[in-house]
């Protein structure tokens, strides 16, 4: 069983999807003007492990992660999506490149990021700029149901016409405020209405036709048409950051709901903020951060997994380098455990006693069940290493039990996603001598019986590497 938290009732609820054993997650992707960040990283690791567990669970799950590579204004926390530049225009501009070289360099980039991340690819990555026609057929439609009006080539959401606007963020119509951010468009016929189509002015670099004029989509109408695409009118759980609730998703529903009639989606699973030494990330600030900084400070993408992992997903989490060096610490406590794990499920000891690890499995899956809590999951792992490493330094732990021990870490590890490094495989005896043999042949310069000694180890499946003092073998 598994609860998870709904944004949309706020409260945890048991997870059952529409149709039986197969799971619809809509996943909000990164607008590919500039690398991912790590609070961004935050969020798509979040909604792996959801993944990880529902095919843990046994559910088949089809995931889409869309890329936004139009329709993404600066000004993207106003609600009415017609405020700022485009993202991608701008980044064209500042890179002196073209929209579409901008959208491909960083698209790839997040792809590498959530390898490196070892977050498991959604299904389909489909991009906003090839989704216009889908686009456009919901505006038409909504235009037609009375819930939204062209003017001067612009196109609005009337968000009067959608009695549960508010219902997701709580920001009704009734609790919203004018501010003065909030700018008054000449076009709308409310200060909430927000954009669908915009009226691309003659300089703009991303414009389309459309029935309405030359113009560019707003950022909300995008997810609605690509969602539909390819899970349908309604969906089981969609993921983003909290930072999405408004007016992103918020938008979301109205646009989706209005032109099918249809519940957008059952379940909204939204991950807190990541902070950074107690602070917002800014650039600013200079404590802003990708992945390669990660990594050029020494640390292993899984590093910063395990410390995403160590904090419950809606719970702000706190980065600092000496968290992240802790984070360092516990996995290589857990790398260095199954090692020995491994080490001694190859020796042929047996036990007879057919103990099981259930109760550890049981452990796992009530803390996973209710609504992902990884902390207490890992905290459950960390007393099985306790207790393995005991029995281990007393001798006490037979080959079977140890086999057993790791085919649970290995359960639990479809879903906390860690990757380890392989270990080096064992080098045979007679592979050793060829390659004494081949390094004397060529101190002797010898070079046409080392060359045969090279040809003979690497027939066995092996390669050599000549160094400055002596020679590495690998397996090929």
């Amino acid at each position: 069983m598994l609860k998870l938290y709904n944004t949309l009732t706020k409260k945890k609820e048991e997870f059952a999807p529409l149709h039986k054993g197969k799971v619809a997650i809509y996943t909000c992707g990164p607008t590919v003007y500039d690398f991912a960040h790590i609070g961004n990283l935050r969020a798509y690791t979040a909604s792996d492990v959801l993944r990880r567990y529902l095919e843990y669970l046994g559910y088949e799950v089809r995931q889409i992660k869309n890329i936004t590579d139009v329709g993404h204004l600066t000004a993207d926390d106003i609600a009415q999506a017609d405020t700022g530049e485009d993202k991608m225009a701008k980044a064209a501009r500042r890179e002196k490149k073209t929209p579409e070289e901008i959208a491909r360099f960083y698209e790839n980039a997040f792809r590498r990021d959530e390898e490196a991340m070892n977050i498991l690819p959604a299904h389909y990555f489909p991009r906003a700029t090839a989704h216009i026609p889908q686009m456009i057929k919901i505006i038409e439609t909504l235009i037609e149901k009375g819930h939204a009006y062209e003017k001067n080539g612009n196109v609005f959401y009337d968000v009067t016409s959608f009695p549960g606007y508010g219902k997701l963020s709580g920001n009704t119509l009734d609790n919203l405020k004018v501010g003065a951010r909030l700018e008054e468009h000449p076009d709308k016929k409310h200060p909430w209405d927000f954009a669908l189509w915009l009226k691309a002015p003659e300089e703009h670099i991303l414009k389309y036709d459309s029935p309405w004029g030359v113009g560019y989509p707003g950022w909300h109408i995008e997810c609605s048409a690509m969602s539909v695409e390819y899970l349908g009118d309604t969906l089981d759980i969609h993921t983003g950051g909290e930072d999405h609730i408004f007016p992103h998703h918020e938008a979301e529903i109205a646009q989706s709901e209005g032109a099918t009639g249809k519940k957008f989606a059952n379940f909204w699973f939204h991950n807190r903020f990541l902070l950074v030494d107690g602070e917002k990330m800014s650039k600013s600030k200079g404590n802003f951060y990708i992945l390669k900084d990660i990594t050029e400070k020494g640390f292993d993408p899984m590093h910063l997994r395990l410390f995403y992992l160590s904090s419950h997903y809606r719970k702000q989490a706190d980065f600092s380098w000496p968290a992240l060096e802790q984070a360092k610490t516990n996995y290589n406590r857990i790398a260095e455990w199954r090692g020995k794990l491994e080490d001694l499920s190859k020796s042929r000891q047996t036990d007879n006693s057919n103990r099981t690890l259930n109760v550890r499995v049981r452990y796992f899956e009530s803390a996973m069940g209710d609504d992902l809590n990884t902390p207490l999951a890992l905290s459950h792992l960390h007393e099985l290493i306790t207790e393995t490493n005991k029995q281990i330094s007393e001798n006490s732990l037979t080959a079977e039990k140890a086999r057993e021990i790791l085919a649970v870490f290995e359960k639990m590890n479809t879903v906390f996603g860690l990757r380890f490094p392989e270990k080096e495989k064992e080098i045979p005896e007679e592979i050793k001598h060829l390659a004494e043999e081949r390094l004397k042949a060529r101190n002797n310069k010898n070079f046409q019986e080392a060359d045969d000694l090279r040809q003979k180890i690497e027939e066995s499946g092996f390669e050599i590497e000549d160094i400055e003092k002596g020679y590495k073998i690998r397996k090929k």
